[in-house]
């Protein structure tokens, strides 16, 4: 198989770097981020990107009762993507809309397109990070998973560091730290 790259940049979205759920050092994220999509692009890799993504019945949610602060309710600006990782989102690019912390649409794409190596960054690093990174590496077991832990953080950096610990159990390589 020739080499074939993939990015996914997780739920980089307003409301997790300056709105409802950000946290300070989310924004400083941004350049990082923006840097490796233009990076893949130039090299041929594939950019994906999941948006967390609820509805007005948030609050009734399981996770809505669990975390009882409305976020990414779509069509809101806190919806969106975050500074200029948002200028760089294509037409073309794979979009995962997730009402849970991994995308279950994601794991299933990865199952039927292989890749050389998958590399994940985006928000939170102990909740959506965590959980894609090990869908991605299930369904590609034997492909390279990394975390960039220069490009992905936690409202809680102990909890953050605990995740990447974690992750590097499951045999994810975690760069960056």
């Amino acid at each position: 198989m020739a080499e074939k790259k993939c990015l996914i940049v997780v739920d980089y979205q307003n409301d997790f770097v300056s709105g409802a759920l950000g946290f300070p050092g989310a924004e400083l994220l941004a350049p990082r981020i923006a840097e490796k999509i233009k990076k893949y692009r130039s090299e041929g890799g594939e950019v994906i990107f999941t948006f967390d993504t609820h509805g007005e019945d948030y609050a009734e949610t399981h996770e809505g009762k669990n975390l009882p602060v409305p976020h990414c309710i779509k069509g809101t600006p806190g919806h969106g993507l975050y500074g200029e990782v948002a200028e760089l989102i294509c037409e073309s690019d794979q979009k995962f809309y997730k009402n849970a912390f991994g995308s279950d649409r994601l794991y299933e794409y990865l199952k039927t397109h292989p890749f050389t190596q998958i590399e994940l960054v985006g928000l939170v690093s102990n909740i959506c990070v965590l959980a894609n990174a090990v869908l991605a590496k299930t369904a590609q077991p034997e492909t390279q998973v990394i975390v960039d832990a220069s490009c992905t953080a936690s409202y809680d950096k102990s909890l953050g560091e605990k995740a990447l610990d974690v992750l590097e159990g499951l045999q994810v390589k975690v760069v960056g730290r």
